[in-house]
């Protein structure tokens, strides 16, 4: 039995192993739906709780298609800036995994540095990328997810 209709979504082609699982304990203990949407298989656990959609390969198809079916009471995990910039608008929650919520307040932001490393990129400059998770990121997650979740489960209940 589901504990809440709320879902979390995972734009789970670049979303780290670690994250994934991290996300599958919570979803086995709390009870939550957990959708994984990706432009590629991949292995999940068999769970009524797990689902996974596989879209059309393609830029931001995958995105597109969790901005177009989330509900504003759910939580969507992403690094892609532009995704995040559309469930904030929507009203709906968005972290990254590393732990970062998006905002109102800080994803005008986190949208500009994204577009200006871009340009940069664009122009043949090598600016380099995030540096791999590690167990302190996992752990940073780990936290932010457990309280976003106590919080979004309490309010929703």
């Amino acid at each position: 039995m589901l504990l809440s209709a709320m879902k979390v979504w995972i734009d789970a082609d670049a979303c780290p192993k670690m994250i994934k699982e991290t996300v599958f304990k919570v979803s086995a203990r709390l009870k939550f739906k957990v959708i994984l949407v990706a432009n590629s298989y991949m292995n999940i656990p068999l769970s009524p709780l797990i689902e996974f959609v596989k879209v059309d390969q393609g830029a931001d198809v995958a995105d597109l298609h969790i901005a177009d079916n989330c509900e504003i009471e759910d939580l969507i995990i992403t690094a892609d800036i532009p995704l995040a910039s559309l469930i904030v608008e929507k009203g709906a929650v968005a972290i990254n995994p590393r732990g970062e919520l998006y905002t109102e307040e800080n994803i005008s932001e986190r949208l500009s540095v994204r577009n200006f490393m871009q340009d940069l990129r664009d122009s043949g400059m090598d600016t380099g990328g995030p540096p791999p998770l590690g167990p302190k990121d996992k752990e940073r997650f780990t936290n932010a997810f457990d309280r976003i979740m106590t919080k979004l489960l309490k309010t929703r209940k």
